[in-house]
């Protein structure tokens, strides 16, 4: 703990989880603040609920004001830098989520984890199938008739021991399925319940998974100052390599949230494969596929995306049409 005026430090202890909240009880109204973690959330509402201001940093932040390397003393310069980073009036500060927040993207790391391990259950199932000469199409629809093929005990393609380990991966597909099944189920009713999330299902590439994801992940949307800030927390802007006066600029920098950056591009390249061909179709955009790599335009319309996602939630209303991408040359 700091002096507010001199900045010297008033004592220096270390508390076990048992005495945090018995400590800050105790202690005057004062500015706290927490290093961004998995538990910080927790915590800040906690303590602010002991009549503190609590501030959480993340810890990239943090780390310029780190005195020292990983030392015995290291857990003190952890404290100290905190103290010193909490107190600057340009720092970024992580808006503190709700117990309801977190629960939400509870629902949308738990489906990511199942997709995972669905997709690794299936890779291994092909793999295994493809050594004994059993190959089929590509995609998820296609692994029904993998497991027909194990489960069916006549085909003799199969030997006896492979059918008996293959079959448990086939139970462990059709249990993820379900599971992953029911979960969806409760994020499209809560989106179809949920007023912001069904104004952003509004725009095209955004379904009921990216706007619950935009809705659990993105607590404080008007702690942005633009549409470009935005963009650029979900790394979906360039990055800079610019020096001595002359601009370079790289891919994107892929910061923030990589689920909720994967979603955007997703969802954006969903939006071009229905624009090839189509008359219907914008013609800026069009136009754009057939002067960038369909990836460079996935990208751009993915950043115009997170742009319009801004605009809905900080100033309501619902998707109107896409004004066409001014410059995709360094997206």
């Amino acid at each position: 703990m700091h002096r507010p005026l001199e900045g010297s430090p008033v004592f220096n202890r270390k508390l076990r989880r048992a005495e945090v909240l018995r400590f800050f009880a105790k202690q005057p109204s004062c500015l706290v603040g927490l290093e961004a973690c998995g538990s910080s959330h927790y915590w800040a509402r906690q303590i602010a609920a002991l009549g503190h201001d609590v501030r959480v940093i993340p810890p990239v932040y943090v780390k310029p004001f780190v005195k020292c390397g990983k030392t015995d003393a290291a857990d003190a310069a952890d404290a100290e830098a905190i103290s010193e980073a909490v107190t600057r009036k340009t720092m970024r500060f992580v808006p503190i989520k709700s117990a309801e927040q977190q629960a939400a993207a509870m629902v949308l790391k738990t489906r990511s984890l199942l997709v995972r391990q669905q997709t690794q259950a299936i890779n291994a199932l092909r793999a295994h199938l493809s050594e004994l000469g059993i190959i089929t199409a590509i995609g998820t629809t296609k692994v029904s008739g993998l497991i027909d093929i194990v489960r069916d005990a006549t085909d003799a393609r199969l030997p006896k021991t492979a059918r008996f380990a293959l079959s448990t991966l086939a139970d462990q597909i059709e249990a993820l399925f379900a599971q992953i099944v029911k979960l969806e189920r409760e994020i499209v009713a809560e989106a179809k319940r949920d007023e912001d999330m069904r104004r952003l299902a509004t725009i095209p590439g955004v379904g009921p998974i990216t706007a619950a994801s935009i809705k659990a992940l993105v607590p404080d949307p008007g702690g942005f100052k633009s549409a470009r800030h935005f963009a650029a927390w979900l790394g979906l802007t360039p990055r800079s390599h610019s020096s001595g006066g002359k601009e370079r600029l790289g891919g994107i920098s892929k910061m923030g949230n990589p689920e909720l950056r994967s979603l955007l591009v997703l969802g954006a390249s969903s939006v071009l494969r229905r624009v090839r061909g189509n008359d219907k179709a914008p013609k800026w955009l069009s136009a754009l596929l057939t002067r960038r790599p369909y990836k460079v335009v996935a990208v751009a319309l993915a950043n115009k995306t997170a742009r319009v996602i801004w605009a809905l939630l900080t100033k309501g209303g619902i998707y109107r049409g896409m004004a066409p991408v001014d410059s995709v040359a360094n997206a």
